[in-house]
């Protein structure tokens, strides 16, 4: 009996090893560079892989780089349960989504929110080069293969933000444009919005708190430190900054330097403010 129940125990343990050895690791504050991202082949241009792995909140973050050639699309329109933002880095896209077609070109946003069909085109003549950020938490494996929740008041529903029609309001170190900020059908909070430094400037000192935030370098070089190291970072370069990690950020060139800046909030967020 004792053979049995130990080899009972030993085999029980064995397949909770090997289940534990599936599960993706979380990733911590990560700086991942333009240049370290290699682009391969796709059948409607190139994809650059950056992450899909979950976080201190987020069941998972994934994050590629897409290049689509000239009147190709991306798929057909179709939905998910994850919501998922693009920014749009060169070319013109049609975006389409729930049956509406919107033209934009570089530096526009699109957010796509939970099960709403939607997909993207290149519309000119030269290759479009575009970031996809995939969020899923807790909430998203509840939504899949549901039917989209209807618009409401205070809650974010997918979006299209063109860069042309973005407010650039002066500030001590540059300009901001605000995007958004409001809970989404997943997300307890959803804040973007764009920071332009001058040369040689920082938004603000280094800091933590529990939210986490995601950077990309639009323009200019950057220097970011994340738990007092320091790191290079220039245009395409996407910055993971997970839950009470200290960071910030420099313009260490001699132009302006544009970033994108987006916060996330989930029910994993921590509630307490961190010190």
């Amino acid at each position: 009996m004792k053979v049995i129940t130990s080899l009972l125990f030993l085999s029980g343990s064995l397949s909770l090893a090997a289940i534990a050895a599936e599960e993706p690791a979380k990733i911590g504050s990560t700086v991942y560079t333009w240049e370290s991202r290699e682009p391969k082949a796709t059948g409607v241009g190139e994809r650059r892989e950056v992450a899909r792995n979950p976080t201190a909140t987020l069941k998972e973050f994934e994050c590629h780089i897409s290049t689509l050639n000239p009147g190709l699309a991306s798929h057909p329109p179709h939905t998910h349960p994850q919501e998922e933002l693009i920014i749009l880095r060169d070319g013109v896209l049609d975006a389409q989504v729930n049956g509406v077609t919107t033209r934009v070109g570089p530096g526009s946003l699109f957010f796509f929110a939970s099960n709403d069909p939607h997909n993207v085109q290149n519309a000119g003549d030269k290759p479009a080069t575009y970031f996809v950020f995939n969020f899923a938490t807790a909430v998203t494996a509840t939504l899949r293969g549901q039917a989209a929740l209807p618009a409401a008041p205070g809650r974010m529903g997918s979006s299209i933000f063109e860069w042309t029609k973005l407010a650039a309001k002066a500030t001590k170190t540059g300009e901001r444009r605000d995007v958004t900020n409001l809970p989404t059908s997943t997300l307890a909070n959803f804040e973007c919005h764009i920071t332009t430094l001058r040369a040689g400037e920082t938004p603000h000192a280094p800091h933590h708190h529990p939210d986490e935030e995601i950077i990309l370098v639009k323009e200019g070089q950057m220097e970011v430190t994340i738990n007092g190291s320091a790191q290079r970072a220039g245009p395409g370069s996407i910055v993971l900054i997970t839950s009470g990690d200290q960071h910030g950020w420099k313009n260490v060139g001699d132009t302006n330097a544009t970033y994108y800046v987006i916060r996330l909030k989930t029910e994993a967020t921590p509630v307490v403010a961190m010190k």
